[in-house]
């Protein structure tokens, strides 16, 4: 049993508004229930109808022989409210609304149903959607027109908070056989956390492809995708608004870079969900993973070709989107080499098309099965065009079934256009196990999916370093204040209590003293406005570097203290290196994130920073540094040493600890730059923004648990 049993499985529904006029809702309601087989017991209601397809018709509730566990709503958004507070009173437990629940003289209607169907701890499928079809358990509750063949057995759930998200996919798409395909609408008492939920526990589906516009209760969605993770269960999403950022004003370069759907992304990856951008790299997506088949533990595509022309095409937009194609075995490049045509190469991606005659057809397929038996294939795929009318050639699934036969490994048939037409044979031979994708973009982005699930699946359990934090973690939060921003200094002094490799300094406020402070290192200095409120110092062109005498130190000084202030922060010179940076950043759903990537005074610029939920180890903070579009730069060395690149990954792992620590008493940090050289690393600048006081009568809020 499931607590979304009553709404999604119920063993009884009153359909309130149940009619017999052609494209009502209440009309195709019935006619989708019946259609797909439901087998509770199934209520019309309406008094102004006797009979509905065929079904006795009730006048109200109360005439009904039993108790309906879950009422659906047809009726106008006027009369909606009476005809929940009837439903309350019949004692339902579920109800589906897919109505807006807007009306121009009553602008708070959606409010009070809302507060109503709280307070009767109703399960509401809504409000602004378009239902749900739990093809599984034959229980299609949905008010618009659909196909008429949702197979029982499907192995795909698709949950989607946009209805045309759900019904542009289901409706159409027969090469997908859905379990279950919700559209969560309004979400006023169950959200998407709740249905994929659902599908984990009682539907164990193949995979789950999610279209995401919020996270309503972000603990309840993590605690849902880390259970997907935890069944070995893939999960494919859209998240839209990606170019929205958050409304609060970031004092740090941190805050300034980090929207809310880089907050998205550090969730996904954590618990590997796989991203795609549109509807047609979803299903692709969902086809792949819908296969029959294991996913091989290592290795990359390999293609088959009846074209030059088309095989560079996919070698560029492969290359583009991170798709590997792995080189053959000398033992494979042999056995191609035995049924090429002369003048064609054993490579992958491999055009097997040469001469052409009898033999031709057998060839292709001998070629597909050589390829998908190299130990470098993890997916293999038939890249052809289609015939006229769009239609399919059979030999084309021939030589799938052949490599099928070679190896048990993913295989898909790819049109780079499917024209105008359509041909059944795609639907049969993808429920055979061949999907049969079109576009080369949606099947390319599907292949980097299926891969980048599996390489997350086979990554070792992250274990960050949070024993060897633990003494200084009590220390540094009583040095933190009440939502007042540390000062440089004192953001440094910070640090040193947590054991980070913060620069020296010394606070000065004349300039005796700046030349005296200047003399307690060897080497070049900085000179460093310290005055309040001059967080980006660069800004106010109040940093001199590389000072390496007296004299230079009194100018510096008397520049920064006659233009800024006489209080002033004296460091020596960090050793020459990159400039990364570290954050912490506190999303509005997700709550403190760790930000990590390329800083300096360019950082906003370059934008070059990944998110990431603390705490994590070393080796997952160098996984999140390969995904920098500028890391090559970390291999350079330009003559000098290279820049320790093992110490700013533990540097990052023991601040993620921090993060997660203490996370609950701070708004942002900034540590701009690290300067990372040949010996290590060193944070030269420092902004600490501790959480303001919460107020007395507020509740305790946790990211990690269900809202």
């Amino acid at each position: 049993m499931h607590r979304l049993d009553p709404l999604l499985r119920p063993r009884s529904i009153a359909v309130i508004g149940a009619s017999e006029r052609e494209d009502s809702v209440g009309r195709t309601t019935v006619h989708n229930l019946l259609a797909g087989g439901y087998e509770g017991d199934l209520f019309p209601v309406n008094p102004g109808r006797d009979r509905v397809l065929g079904l006795p018709c009730h006048g109200r509730l109360e005439d009904l022989p039993t108790t309906a566990e879950h009422a659906v709503f047809c009726v106008h958004d006027r009369h909606i409210e009476a005809a929940l507070e009837a439903a309350i009173d019949h004692g339902v437990r579920a109800v589906t609304i897919m109505s807006q629940l807007i009306l121009e003289e009553d602008p708070e209607l959606g409010e009070r149903i809302r507060r109503r169907c709280m307070e009767a701890d109703l399960l509401l499928c809504g409000p602004n959607g378009m239902g749900f079809y739990n093809a599984r358990d034959g229980v299609w509750v949905c008010g618009f027109d659909t196909r008429e063949n949702h197979a029982r057995g499907g192995n795909v759930t698709l949950i989607s908070q946009s209805g045309a998200g759900m019904s542009g996919i289901v409706d159409c798409e027969e090469r997908i056989d859905f379990n279950l395909a919700v559209s969560s609408g309004a979400e006023y008492t169950v959200d998407l956390a709740d249905y994929l939920d659902f599908a984990i526990e009682a539907h164990a589906p193949a995979a789950i492809g999610l279209f995401l516009e919020t996270a309503r209760r972000p603990g309840a969605l993590v605690a849902a995708l880390e259970k997907a993770a935890d069944r070995e269960i893939p999960v494919v999403a859209i998240k839209v608004g990606r170019t929205r950022r958050s409304a609060r004003l970031a004092r740090s370069h941190s805050g300034a870079v980090a929207g809310e759907d880089a907050a998205f992304q550090a969730i996904f990856d954590r618990h590997g969900v796989q991203r795609v951008d549109d509807m047609h790299e979803l299903v692709a997506s969902l086809m792949l993973f819908a296969q029959p088949v294991p996913v091989p533990a290592a290795g990359g595509l390999v293609t088959l070709h009846d074209s030059g022309g088309e095989r560079q095409l996919l070698v560029d937009q492969a290359d583009a989107l991170g798709v590997a194609l792995p080189d053959l075995t000398p033992e494979t490049v042999d056995t191609l080499a035995g049924i090429l045509d002369p003048g064609l190469p054993a490579v992958n991606p491999l055009d097997a098309w040469g001469a052409g005659g009898p033999d031709a057809d057998d060839a292709m397929a001998d070629c597909l099965a050589a390829l998908v038996a190299d130990p470098h294939a993890a997916i293999g795929a038939v890249v052809h065009d289609r015939g006229p009318h769009s239609a399919l050639y059979p030999t084309y699934l021939d030589y799938l079934r052949h490599a099928r036969r070679a190896a048990n490994k993913p295989l898909a048939l790819v049109s780079n256009h499917a024209g105008s037409g359509a041909d059944p044979l795609a639907v049969a031979a993808t429920r055979e196990g061949f999907p049969v994708i079109d576009g080369l973009r949606p099947f390319l982005v599907g292949v980097r999916c299926l891969l980048g699930w599996r390489d997350a699946r086979g990554r070792s359990a992250s274990t960050p370093p949070d024993a060897r934090l633990a003494p200084g973690l009590n220390q540094a939060r009583g040095l933190l204040g009440e939502g007042t921003a540390l000062e440089e200094a004192a953001a440094l002094a910070w640090l040193n209590a947590l054991g980070l490799p913060a620069n020296e300094h010394r606070l000065v406020a004349d300039e005796a003293t700046a030349v005296e402070a200047a003399g307690t290192w060897d080497g070049a200095v900085v000179l460093k406005t310290a005055m309040p409120g001059l967080d980006h110092k660069s800004d106010h062109r109040g940093v001199h570097l590389g000072l390496e005498t007296d004299g230079a130190v009194r100018a510096a000084y008397c520049d920064l203290a006659g233009r800024l202030g006489p209080r002033v922060l004296v460091a020596p010179m960090a050793p020459p290196g990159v400039e990364l940076a570290l954050g912490m950043v506190r999303d509005e759903q997700f709550g403190p994130l760790v930000l990590l990537g390329f800083g300096g005074i360019a950082m906003e610029a370059l934008k070059d920073t990944v998110l990431a939920v603390p705490p994590f180890d070393a080796a997952e903070a160098h996984r999140l540094l390969d995904r920098l579009t500028l890391r090559p730069l970390l291999d350079v060395a330009r003559g000098r040493p290279a820049p320790a690149i093992d110490a700013f990954a533990e540097l990052a792992a023991r601040f993620s600890v921090i993060v997660d620590q203490l996370g609950d008493r701070l708004t942002e940090i900034d540590l701009n730059p690290v300067i990372v050289h040949g010996d290590g690393c060193t944070i030269v600048d420092a902004l600490v923004v501790p959480a303001a006081p919460a107020p007395a009568d507020a509740a305790p809020r946790s990211r990690r648990k269900a809202s």
